[in-house]
């Protein structure tokens, strides 16, 4: 038995577009972001909210936050793995209290991935239910078959569902690794928050979502996207506010052995290595070590860790050793 879906929405299901006001084009890249009511109050109120779930940003991405927040902009966040760019969504989401939806981006991710697609299986369970049943009304089970019953909701549309917390904070993650295509689908999605389903109609946010769109930057990411966005790079903090981060996030951390930790990896960082240590690196290794018993760094401890910290043999054949000896003796001078 042959169902084909309804011609047009289905009545009282979501909002049609014939219905729907019309929503400003920004396909020409020329329309303004008009303000919104932040929940927060100001870039220092936004320190304070990032800090109390032990995220220690500095005062130039607190602006980029609070602002994207104020115009109601996705931002764009780029830097190398590690440095803590999907965090700032997560904590964000816990500090404002609002539900967290992550798209994680990978190679060959396509539309009905990201946006919805129909059960299938549910569907054909469905006729076959309704052909045992007696004489089937085609036009009524197509209707049946083509409702928000049978949509399976992916991040992107749940993203655009109205919720009563409020906005939720949209975690876009390693866009870079997807192709141009899907972003060039998710350029129209980013410019009118709304999404169109031929069967059911225009599903619109009550409210922008918080946008995150994070890179590692391993290609580029286009133009385009880039325009609709706010940008911001994260790089590796400086000593005293990685010490700071270290112990907020691993208070079990001793004083003596965090500011040594935070001292080799700075040095390490200054090494000629593929892949550098980032933050989340560093904690791993603060754990690591308090887990070994260690209050104090020593050459024996440090090159049985060391992949802990560098995840690439070519990296750990040239710092195992004598050059981690050295490390070490200079960080317990710092420390």
């Amino acid at each position: 038995m042959t169902v084909r879906p309804p011609a047009g929405p289905t009545a009282g299901a979501i909002e049609s577009a014939a219905s729907a006001p019309s929503a400003p084009s920004a396909s020409s890249g020329a329309v303004s972001a008009s303000l919104v009511v932040s929940p927060v109050a100001s870039v220092d109120a936004l320190l304070a909210l990032l800090a109390g779930q032990r995220y220690l940003a500095d005062t130039s991405l607190a602006t980029v936050l609070y602002l994207g927040l104020r115009l109601g902009k996705p931002i764009l966040l780029e830097g190398e793995a590690g440095v803590g760019k999907t965090e700032v969504a997560k904590v964000l989401a816990a500090g404002l209290g609002r539900r967290l939806i992550r798209l994680q981006c990978y190679e060959g991710l396509d539309v009905a991935s990201a946006l919805y697609e129909w059960d299938f299986a549910r569907q054909m369970l469905e006729i076959r239910l309704a052909e045992a049943a007696g004489p089937v009304e085609r036009a009524a089970l197509a209707t049946t078959l083509y409702s928000e019953r049978f949509l399976l909701r992916r991040p992107l549309l749940d993203a655009v569902t109205g919720d009563p917390a409020g906005a939720p904070v949209l975690l876009i993650d390693e866009l870079d690794r997807t192709d141009e295509p899907f972003e060039a689908f998710l350029l129209e999605i980013l410019s009118d928050f709304q999404v169109s389903i031929p069967e059911l109609g225009t599903v619109r946010a009550p409210a922008p979502p918080i946008v995150i769109l994070t890179s590692n930057r391993t290609r580029e990411i286009h133009d385009a996207l880039k325009r609709r966005c706010l940008y911001h790079w994260i790089d590796y903090p400086d000593a005293a506010r990685e010490l700071a981060i270290l112990t907020a996030r691993a208070p079990e951390v001793p004083a003596r052995l965090a500011a040594q930790i935070v001292a080799f990896v700075h040095k390490l960082r200054a090494s000629d290595l593929f892949k550098l240590p980032g933050v989340a690196e560093t904690l791993d290794w603060g754990q690591a070590l308090v887990a070994l018993g260690c209050v104090e760094l020593d050459p024996e401890t440090v090159n049985a860790t060391l992949g802990v910290l560098l995840k690439y043999q070519d990296d750990l054949a040239k710092i195992t050793g004598a050059p981690a000896s050295a490390l070490v003796d200079a960080a317990r001078g710092t420390g």
